[in-house]
């Protein structure tokens, strides 16, 4: 099949059972036949619906394939089979189906990958609710769990995907008609999983996410045709954020034109520029990020240096119809000699609509106050220094040589002096240089001498362009300097910042700890802080300009270093952090090249506080959690395991109490030992179900004492009644410290489950040995075996995955659980292990009795423990 091309997949995707998903895929089978293409049946399932079952008619089937599993037969799609016969098209039911163990392949889906790569075109079909990526919304919504998933990408890299839709009420229509389901099962499903609402939401499930497959497709088509421009299939706000306060109110009205066209996506955006000297706000942004997420719009951040065409990148790259804009906070001056970011972004937005939104930032400056220089003035003072000391130098050396240089050599030798000025001083010192040395050069070496005069145009011109080349140089020489600066200040930031986020993120070592303690410190030490306080508005406090600054208002939710303050005013600085928070400082007041790396500290001491604070809602939930779980997988256990043996045993009383049926002594003693069968097993749970809530409760009483393995290991083997268990133990081991009533019962819901999961045959193996003070029971079967991934999920209460023998058995599934507490409770710990060979081995470790410890001399303690296993042997 070497450079066979691969076949082509179709996909018929339905919200529900029922909406004709099968129906769909025969009858394109029966087109494609019609027009002459070789088609043949893989695998349908029609589930007993004539009206489907009639489409088959005239379509070749491809004989399934029979196996043998746990004594029951299946039929599965013959993989191999279809292939050898190489249609065209095959048509195949079910795309998430798991196969039956022995099978080639765990999922359907995976055959049918087999059967596209040998280039047979497929045709399949699949609900909405087996998609991974809903597959938990599914649950939520209906209660019911899907077992049967598969990976979305399948379905995605499928070439047309097709839905097969039907309104709630048709569906139900079509169910009560007897269209769907037998007539016993209608009403539960009508009132159950075929509610309006559950029908209704997993419409607009598959509805959206098709829409999103056919947003995909044509991010495709666009990319592999080159198209660029917008194609307005759908509206998408963008919003560009400049990381300035304004940015809350352009993301509101972004959300509100995305509201009103509905299902609108809503994007913001922030330029940085790619020299990362132009920093925006990080308290800001962060703040105005959790507002787009809680508006439902997602936030971006890209790198341009010029901010209009990287927008617009943007906005085409997400298929953008529409762009929100601040206005510009630039003064008229600055407007006239540059259109700014607004302008220019509008005149090349093309088909997408640009919205200037005025905000109460416009008329008031940017923040940052007054720029650093360049240089230092240690320079500054060097520089001019320099230029007074150097020019009468060079004046004095140039007269003694007036005849043996002309005019121009003099300017070239005092431009040579006010650049070396320059790149030593800047702009200041360099300008006093050109000016100075210009007057020099007209007094001593410009015609008419010893006179600022000038007698010749082009001596003019030469005077002009050494005090011009002398700023411009000095001006470069002060950018560059600044430009050094500022990169050097924001690498550090940069660096400062980044291990900032990655002590967050990292949890400050993994460990436990007070994590924004710990982020106030840090800030206290950076910039030699006296203390450093986290204030939190009082919830019942009034928000008003006059009350905003009243210690009353706040309270102090962490503080490092000396006293805190009581009130933003009580600090030498303060940085609002949100509208409830704020981070005031004592010390020394930062300057406002360091409020960036402030506003930061601040937006990552409130992600401290919410996850802190999400961390204890989370450990006060975790209980009810876990209790609500119980409660429901009890409720769930309870419906069926203890009714089954009571109803077993209540069927088996009214019968013997019938006077229609004349039993024979036979079978009167068959119901009786059904009856006695039915209660002891109906016993044994409730007793169970007791001794969990015990020791969930913390009320199990646990009477430790010398117990002989020798002497346990029988009780518990007779109680089971197991005929094929074997003991094995040394005749020198230790007496082992238990409760002997407790370590028998642990023994026996061991010695049940490994009976139960055995092959017919096969004897369960019970062996002891002793080391480290430790006597180790060991309870070995030959069973399938547990996978290490599952082996913590067998101890949980209510599962029934133990050996994988789940839902094969009766019983709560309370048996691992209840036995590793009980054991837990006597000091001892119980772990699984592969048996070598094959199958699972549950060590029970308990403490090995110490030699001067005697038997325990309360009479009525040896009494309660020969009734109870008198009781149970009886």
């Amino acid at each position: 099949m070497t450079g066979m091309a691969r076949g082509r997949l179709r996909v018929y995707l339905g919200a529900a059972p029922g909406v004709g998903k099968t129906y769909a895929m025969l009858g394109e089978g029966r087109r494609r036949k019609a027009r002459g293409t070789d088609v043949v049946v893989g695998f349908v399932e029609c589930h007993g619906r004539p009206r489907t079952v009639e489409l088959l008619d005239g379509l070749e089937i491809v004989p399934r394939r029979t196996l043998e599993y746990r004594g029951t037969t299946f039929t599965e799609l013959d993989t191999d089979a279809v292939i050898a016969r190489a249609p065209k098209v095959a048509l195949i039911d079910e795309l998430a189906h798991t196969n039956v163990p022995g099978t080639r392949n765990a999922k359907r889906w995976q055959d049918v990958e087999e059967i596209l790569e040998a280039g047979i075109d497929v045709v399949t079909t699949v609900n909405i609710q087996h998609l991974d990526s809903v597959n938990d919304v599914v649950e939520q919504i209906t209660g019911v769990p899907q077992r049967e998933t598969l990976p979305d990408e399948v379905v995605r890299r499928a070439d047309q995907v097709e839905l097969v839709d039907m309104t709630a009420e048709a569906l139900r229509r079509r169910m009560a008609h007897g269209n769907v389901y037998a007539p016993d099962r209608i009403d539960a499903a009508l009132g159950n999983y075929f509610r309006v609402g559950n029908l209704t939401a997993l419409r607009e499930l598959a509805l959206l996410w098709l829409a999103d497959k056919v947003d995909d497709q044509l991010d495709r088509y666009r990319a592999d045709h080159g198209i660029h421009a917008t194609w307005e299939a759908r509206e998408r706000v963008v919003v560009a954020l400049t990381g300035g306060p304004e940015g809350d109110t352009l993301i509101r009205r972004a959300a509100r034109i995305a509201d009103r066209a509905r299902g609108a996506d809503l994007f913001a955006v922030h330029v940085t520029t790619g020299d990362g000297l132009t920093g925006a706000g990080p308290g800001h942004l962060a703040r105005q990020r959790a507002l787009v997420e809680s508006l439902g719009g997602t936030y971006h951040q890209v790198v341009g240096d010029d901010v209009p065409q990287s927008l617009l990148d943007f906005a085409r790259g997400v298929n953008a119809t529409q762009l929100v804009l601040g206005a510009s906070r630039r003064g008229r001056f600055a407007q006239l000699l540059s259109r700014g970011v607004g302008v220019t972004t509008t005149a090349l937005s093309g088909p997408i609509d640009v919205h200037m939104v005025t905000h109460e930032e416009v008329n008031r400056p940017r923040p940052g106050g007054r720029r650093a220089a360049g240089l230092s003035p240690r320079r500054r003072a060097i520089g001019a220094l320099l230029a007074a000391a150097t020019l009468p130098l060079l004046t004095l050396l140039l007269a003694n040589l007036r005849h043996q240089l002309s005019l121009p050599s003099d300017i070239l030798v005092f431009l040579v002096a006010v650049v070396t000025v320059a790149l030593v001083g800047g702009v200041y010192p360099a300008l006093f240089a050109a000016v100075i040395g210009s007057l020099l050069l007209n007094y001593y070496f410009t015609p008419p001498l010893h006179r600022f005069t000038i007698a010749e145009h082009e001596n003019v011109l030469a005077l002009a362009c050494y005090v011009l080349v002398g700023i411009a140089v000095s001006v470069v020489v002060e950018i560059a300097a600044r430009r050094t600066r500022d990169a050097a200040r924001s690498h550090a930031d940069a660096e400062l910042l980044s291990d900032l986020a990655g002590s967050v993120l990292r949890g400050w070592g993994g460990a436990r700890v007070d994590a924004l303690g710990l982020l106030l410190e840090r800030l206290r030490v950076t910039f030699a802080l006296t203390s450093v306080t986290l204030l939190e508005r009082r919830p019942e406090a009034p928000l008003t300009p006059i009350r905003q600054h009243d210690p009353e208002c706040w309270r102090v939710i962490a503080a490092v270093g000396g006293e805190p303050a009581c009130s933003p005013d009580d600090g030498d600085a303060d940085v609002p952090v949100e509208d409830d928070l704020a981070l005031v400082l004592r010390g020394r007041i930062p300057s406002a090249s360091d409020r960036r790396v402030l506003e930061a500290f601040a937006a990552q001491a409130a992600v401290a506080l919410r996850q802190e604070r999400l961390a204890e809602e989370a450990e006060q939930a975790r209980p009810l959690a876990e209790a609500d779980r119980l409660r429901t997988a009890l409720l769930t256990a309870v419906g069926h395991d203890l009714r089954s043996p009571l109803a077993s045993a209540k069927a088996a009383v009214e019968s013997l109490r019938t006077d229609d049926v004349t039993w024979s002594d036979e079978e009167r003693t068959e119901l009786l030992a059904t009856a006695d069968e039915s209660l002891v097993r109906l016993d044994h749970l409730v007793a169970n179900l007791l001794d969990m809530s015990r020791l969930q409760s913390g009320a199990l009483g646990v009477h430790r004492e010398p117990v002989a393995v020798r002497e346990i290991v029988p009780y518990a083997i007779d109680e089971l009644g197991a005929p094929g268990v074997r003991q094995r133990a040394p005749d020198e081991l230790p007496e082992l410290l238990a409760d002997p009533v407790l370590l028998e019962r642990v023994l026996v819901n061991l010695l049940s489950n490994a009976v139960h999961h055995s092959p017919p045959g096969e004897p369960v193996l019970v062996t002891a040995s002793a080391h480290a003070g430790q006597v180790e029971l060991r309870v070995i079967d030959r069973g399938p075996g547990v996978p290490e991934a599952d082996r913590d999920r067998i101890f949980e209460p209510f599962q029934r995955a133990g050996d994988r023998g789940a839902g094969t058995g009766a019983g709560l599934g309370l048996g691992l659980a209840l036995s590793r507490g009980l054991v837990e409770a006597m000091g001892g710990t119980l772990v699984p292990e592969d048996t070598p060979g094959g199958g699972l081995t549950m060590i029970v470790s308990l403490p090995a009795c110490p030699p001067d410890l005697v038997e325990p001399a309360d009479p009525a303690l040896t009494a309660h423990v020969d009734a109870v296993r008198e009781r149970r042997s009886t």
